[in-house]
């Protein structure tokens, strides 16, 4: 656990840097499509913007709207990146193919390099989108390594696709008019009054109106649930989990991490305050990074997240709520995430109530440490596993259902005042990575006969001693 990290390594991390601080254009969004309506109206074309008003609070930036037809695109941005351009919808080089997106691609540089015969009208990220469907039609969405919900219409045809990222980090939802029109948003709110019929949109799926539904894209070995067998290896582990903080700290304004002194939220903490010298945003903001967290007067949180900031020098907000304030917000919380489910309520609270605060202080994105519980069997429960085929079952099937619950609530309550957070637990690669190692190494024991306290202690050592010493 305590290997040093190899120069070849370091020079691989010096490379990503490079690489993923000239990003450009990135986002998280609202958008809203309304597809087949057979209605081209100026009416209709207000009942739209009408309803995509009800996004503004995910992108209070710009809004944008293309309409072909009876095809309606919009568009609320967030602006991270570049904020004085890559207005969305986005295009190909003759407007044929429009596309909007809330989202990143992190991977998009790459793919420019691919399509060397194609003009780009943006520096934005997500414009690749357009020139993949004219060079791969619809079977693209693999190569796409960020998290996205994206509607495209292609005019040539008036055909079009949707989609939605592997875990479902973006919200996304599809309805269907009493005309046979199909309506896609980021939330419930901007198609729940218009459709006869709406649900989730899943994740990792496309829909297509040539097929006439969904089909999946995002087929990894772990979705079969099949048991794997690869040895852990720290040292690869923490290579894919580094890289996928480093995809997440390109922005050009202000930013932070969400610290609430556990171990997941304090790894990315960690591996952040150690990379971020040689982002573009230490040159523009400082190399200070700035931690909040969120508590009831007098919570442990509130205290472990402190001694975390004072270990890592971070500029540390420390905000306090009571439960009066917690009751008044739920109204506004169930308004914002669209769920009864009573636990993501709770949690939501005072992640809602956090976000107001660092908003106020002029920061418009954060980094989150949602997913490691799921990924490594963190809830108090999988200490219980009777064996790893249990655990490692139960692992996959709660990644799967994130999107209804962690993702919601991380995406939804941020987003309502405007923020983003970005998940470096929930990249695809580390994913494939966390989830192809042998189970074993996630049980709490292998051995029934150890008591409850011996239990305890001994997941205390491994995960509290050595593994934040090995990442700070």
């Amino acid at each position: 656990t305590h290997t040093a990290h190899p120069s070849s390594f370091r020079s691989t991390e010096r490379d990503l840097l490079a690489t993923y601080c000239c990003r450009r254009s990135r986002k998280m969004c609202g958008i809203l499509a309304v597809l087949g309506c057979a209605d081209d109206t100026q009416g209709k074309r207000v009942r739209v913007l009408e309803l995509s008003r009800r996004l503004k609070h995910r992108g209070p930036d710009w809004s944008g709207m293309h309409q072909v037809g009876d095809c309606y695109l919009s568009h609320q941005r967030l602006a991270i990146i570049d904020p004085a351009s890559g207005d969305q919808p986005l295009y190909n080089e003759d407007k044929s193919i429009v596309v909007t997106v809330n989202g990143e691609i992190y991977n998009h540089e790459q793919l420019r390099a691919q399509l060397s015969s194609h003009t780009f009208r943006t520096g934005s990220d997500c414009e690749v989108i357009a020139h993949l469907y004219e060079e791969h039609g619809e079977n693209f969405i693999d190569m796409l390594d960020g998290v996205f919900s994206f509607v495209l219409l292609d005019t040539r045809d008036n055909s079009f696709i949707a989609a939605r990222d592997a875990i479902g980090v973006t919200p996304l939802y599809i309805g269907w008019g009493i005309d046979g029109s199909v309506w896609i948003s980021s939330e419930v709110k901007g198609l729940n009054d218009d459709c006869e019929h709406f649900e989730i949109f899943p994740p990792g799926h496309l829909y297509s109106s040539k097929q006439g539904g969904f089909k999946r894209w995002y087929n990894p070995p772990w979705f079969s649930e099949v048991i794997p067998s690869v040895p852990y290896d720290p040292l690869a582990l923490r290579k894919a989990f580094e890289k996928a903080v480093i995809k997440r700290l390109m922005t050009d304004v202000p930013f932070g991490v969400l610290l609430s002194g556990g171990l997941d939220s304090s790894l990315v903490a960690a591996v952040t305050v150690r990379h971020l010298a040689g982002t573009k945003a230490a040159k523009r903001w400082g190399t200070k990074l700035h931690s909040f967290c969120v508590g009831l007067e007098g919570s442990p949180d509130l205290k472990a997240a402190k001694e975390v900031a004072n270990y890592l020098g971070t500029m540390h907000h420390e905000f306090t709520f009571t439960v009066q304030d917690g009751i008044d917000a739920i109204e506004d919380v169930i308004y914002h995430t669209e769920t009864y489910d009573v636990t993501t309520i709770r949690a939501s609270t005072p992640m809602f109530l956090m976000s107001r605060k660092i908003k106020s202080l002029g920061v418009k994105m954060v980094i989150s440490g949602e997913g490691s519980d799921e990924i490594f069997g963190g809830y108090l429960y999988f200490h219980k596993a009777p064996n790893k085929e249990e655990l490692h079952r139960e692992t996959c099937q709660k990644i799967k259902a994130l999107h209804q619950y962690d993702c919601l609530r991380a995406n939804k309550a941020t987003s309502a005042w405007g923020l983003e957070a970005r998940v470096p637990f929930l990249d695809k690669e580390f994913i494939n990575e966390a989830m192809s190692i042998d189970p074993e190494w996630k049980m709490v024991c292998s051995s029934s006969n150890l008591t409850n306290l011996e239990t305890r202690e001994r997941a205390y050592h491994i995960v509290v001693k050595c593994l934040p010493s090995f990442y700070f």
